[in-house]
């Protein structure tokens, strides 16, 4: 069997794990998070969909890339604005061009880069690695303000359908970037390729806003 192929063949045990987990969530297998106030923007990537979005973080067990178990809602919850994105380190094409966005936003925040969360989350648990995750961070120049989580299957479904990112396998994968200034706020949500320029933006507007 082929690296991610379990993950595309219908109906195999993790096929069936997933719908276990949307069955017991309550939530179908495309589902979407509500957006308010959408608007478009043109990239030099294309054009996102801007909106707002209330999340629940659900309480997950995560692992880190330097292999350390967490709660993903306490490190959301740090106090430091979030940017996040979900990526799989085999991912040939959206996955580099959000990551390669999320080095060039690292270099735009400058000294204020260590006073923002930068999260990828893996939608692909059962390859990603700890290791592998440390390795694909290495390739992006991630400096310590940036963490990758990976896990179990179970957390890695929740956390896509509670960000409303979900799409049933990681080969339908789509480009979205959340960003939220602090616990309990509003998270400014981008459909599409959002650029470093974009996302920096964002963050000074929504910081000149608390």
């Amino acid at each position: 069997m082929t690296s991610g192929q379990s993950h595309q063949r219908e109906g195999g045990p993790l096929s069936t794990a997933v719908a276990c987990i949307l069955l017991s969530v309550g939530v179908p297998a495309h589902a979407e998070t509500h957006h308010a106030g959408a608007s478009a923007a043109t990239s030099p990537t294309g054009t996102t969909q801007r909106s707002l979005v209330y999340v629940a973080i659900p309480e997950l067990k995560m692992v880190r890339q330097d292999g350390e178990q967490v709660s993903l809602e306490r490190e959301l919850n740090d106090g430091r604005p979030v940017v996040l994105n979900f990526v799989y380190t085999s991912c040939t094409t959206i996955c580099p061009l959000s990551s390669q966005e999320f080095s060039l936003l690292q270099k735009r925040l400058g000294r204020d880069r260590e006073r923002v969360h930068l999260v990828s989350i893996s939608i692909d648990p059962e390859q990603d690695t700890p290791e592998q995750l440390r390795e694909y961070a290495g390739h992006f120049r991630a400096g310590k303000e940036w963490d990758y989580y990976t896990g179990e299957v179970a957390a890695s479904v929740k956390a896509q359908l509670a960000f409303g990112v979900y799409r049933g396998d990681k080969m339908s994968h789509i480009p979205v970037t959340l960003l939220r200034t602090a616990p309990g706020s509003q998270w400014v949500r981008l459909d599409g390729f959002a650029t470093a320029a974009q996302m920096y933006t964002e963050l000074q507007g929504l910081l000149a806003r608390r």
